[in-house]
């Protein structure tokens, strides 16, 4: 049972594990709530979209039966074009090839009727299919897959276009148990347009159809599609008119003037079942007032519906809401798997979808070979290998310019970030800023380490035209439409802190302890910080050039006194006038070192102007890294 923890494939598991026990369903993550009361024996958490993942369960289980329902793009919240194609057509081509190899002896995929599109009145299985969506088109393609190989490889294999199924642990936000949850309360949710119809089919009658077509498929249907329905259309103003009559509700409910997705079709949405009943012997039993009377039962039976709710609304991947997080490593294969881990973890807790981005900024350690076994098992981390060390402004650009969330994350590969900071990060942005940077109160670091960190911080607000947070480093999530401004920035001698501020919109800080590295020895010194001071002075501060004015008009205007001085001296007092060597040479060595810091300073501005006049690339991508494989970087953006 593939996609055991999605609502039909929960209740198909359940059903078949009422008749055996050698039944096995798959899940992306664990705990799944739907799964919660199965056998822990009988669930595989496994990434399916890792082709040796799926290989390895696939060998190791050999099921003789497959039920697919892996599926991704049904709701209205699922909008990833990559990974909807990914799930419902890529995944499923890999499928086929390896039931082929191992022998399996049936295969029943979950359809849709969405794969009719605009052809929604009671469509025949062989009529032309219209899709409307990423989501259709997807389904209609492994729908002619399907077919594909029952006729052309004899896999005894369907494809089942499931109209609209409801029932007991379908997802609470949807039509029918959203008016379940009213009416428990004695009223109505907000409905859509009255006029919308559907096809609803109670939950048990659309598992009963993958133990039908499992068990009646004849070799003349192998490959084909049935239309899974009542053939009853009913409307949203007659569903609303039901439940008033059958839990006693009173008022009127309110409707929309708009559907709640884009490609809802007003107007008569109705199945045609009559190829599923002759063929298979399947026909839907439950009446829609039978089946709500059902679905309220066991509503009513839940020992904590609130549990329900936030569960299932907590396990939705809210696409306004995805994070990709960047890593920069250098010489930090020990601490990648546990960064990983951490990641993993806190987004799973905050029930996002999320990508890692492991930038392996020319490590002369084995960091190539643990980010690629990490994503052997995980196809949401991606690795990147540079060519050589650019050091880690350039990895977080690189990053970044790879990045397909709405948010990114960014932290130092040696674990000094800690990723449990992120659950903070994301309330503050839930709370509209755009920019939530990680500011380090405290620090394990020498005394005069902090003292310098300090001085720097103040330095640069004062000599800088844009004001920096103190104590704010790289570690930070920052909105997409705030990383779009930021990649705009084209400086080869990036200082992104710097460009964080200097882009603006909404930012805010929070403050945590950071932590000493936890493998290896820093390769941070005075020296280098040194070097990060200069980049950031001279990058956002033209102050020091006007010091060299203002001391250069000081000295000349000191230089005509003290020049009037002398000559009066020498005039009228003779014997006062200083003299010797010694002034001379004081003079010399004063001007001589107030030039040599004036051309210094002049030539650090030079020399960023130089490395940019040039336009090297600030990075070069050699791999790139997933799902276990390393492929040579086609393209790059580093220029």
């Amino acid at each position: 049972m593939l996609g055991a923890s999605g609502f039909v494939g929960a209740n198909l598991l359940k059903l078949m594990l009422r008749v055996r026990n050698d039944v096995y369903g798959t899940t992306f993550s664990s705990p799944a709530w739907r799964l919660q009361e199965v056998p822990a024996s009988n669930v595989i958490t496994v990434d399916l979209l890792v082709p040796q993942n799926a290989s390895a369960v696939m060998e190791q289980i050999r099921p003789g039966t497959v039920f697919d329902c892996v599926a991704y793009g049904a709701y209205s919240f699922e909008t990833d074009p990559a990974r909807i194609y990914d799930t419902n057509v890529i995944f499923k081509v890999r499928l086929m090839e390896l039931m082929g190899a191992l022998g399996t002896h049936c295969y029943i995929h979950a359809g849709s009727s969405s794969e009719y599109g605009g052809r929604a009145d009671q469509p025949l299985e062989d009529s032309a299919l219209l899709p409307n969506s990423h989501y259709s088109v997807t389904k209609a393609s492994t729908a002619g897959l399907v077919y594909y190989w029952g006729k052309h490889h004899g896999l005894r294999c369907a494809n089942l276009r499931l109209y609209s199924v409801y029932g007991p642990l379908e997802e609470p936000s949807r039509l029918i148990p959203a008016l379940i949850s009213a009416a428990h309360k004695g009223g109505y949710p907000p409905l859509v347009d009255p006029s919308i119809s559907r096809d609803f089919l109670y939950v048990d009658d659309a598992c009963e159809s993958f133990v039908d077509a499992a068990l009646s498929l004849s070799p003349d249907f192998y490959g084909h599609s049935f239309n899974i329905g009542t053939g009853i259309s009913t409307s949203v103003e007659e569903l609303a008119s039901i439940a008033r009559d059958l839990f006693h509700l009173e008022g009127l409910p309110a409707f929309s003037s708009m559907p709640n997705r884009e490609w809802d079709f007003r107007g008569r949405w109705c199945a045609r079942p009559d190829k599923a009943a002759s063929q298979l012997g399947w026909r839907a039993r439950t009446p829609l007032r039978e089946g709500l009377s059902r679905f309220a039962e066991w509503y009513k039976g839940l020992r904590d519906p609130t549990f329900y709710h936030l569960q299932a609304k907590g396990h939705v991947q809210h696409p306004d809401e995805s994070i990709t997080a960047i890593i920069a490593c250098y010489n930090d294969a020990l601490a990648i798997p546990i960064m990983c881990e951490r990641l993993v973890r806190i987004f799973e807790k905050l029930h996002m979808d999320y990508e890692i981005i492991f930038v392996n900024d020319g490590s002369p350690d084995n960091t190539q070979e643990i980010i690629q076994n990490i994503s052997l098992q995980n196809h949401r981390v991606i690795g990147i290998t540079h060519s050589r060390n650019f050091g880690s402004q350039a990895a977080f650009r690189s990053g970044m310019e790879l990045s397909s969330k709405r948010a990114c994350v960014l932290l130092d590969g040696d674990l000094q970030d800690p990723p449990e900071l992120i659950e903070q990060f994301v309330q503050k942005w839930r709370e509209g800023n755009d920019v939530v940077y990680g500011r380090r109160v405290q620090r394990e670091a020498p005394w005069f380490m902090h003292f310098f960190y300090k001085a720097f911080y103040v330095l640069f607000n004062r000599m800088s035209y844009v004001r920096m947070p103190r104590d704010a480093g790289d570690f930070s999530l920052i909105d997409r439409r705030v990383i779009r401004w930021m990649l705009t920035c084209q400086e080869r001698d990036l200082f992104l802190r710097g460009i964080r501020a200097f882009v603006g919109f909404t930012q805010t800080g929070v403050d945590y302890v950071r932590p000493e590295r936890m493998f290896g020895k820093s390769t941070n010194s005075l020296l280098k910080n040194f070097g990060w001071a200069k980049k950031g002075i001279f990058a956002f501060s033209s102050v020091p050039l006007n010091i060299l004015t203002y001391s250069g008009l000081a000295f000349f205007f000191g230089g005509c006194a003290v020049a009037l001085v002398q000559l009066v001296l020498k005039l009228l007092f003779p014997g006062l006038a200083p003299q010797g060597l010694t002034t001379i040479i004081i003079l010399v060595v004063l001007l001589g070192s107030v030039n040599l810091l004036a051309i210094s300073i002049i030539g650090e501005y030079i020399g960023k102007i130089l490395e940019e006049v040039k336009s090297r690339p600030a990075f070069i991508r050699m791999n790139v890294i997933q799902n276990g494989e390393v492929r040579h970087a086609t393209v790059h953006k580093g220029d």
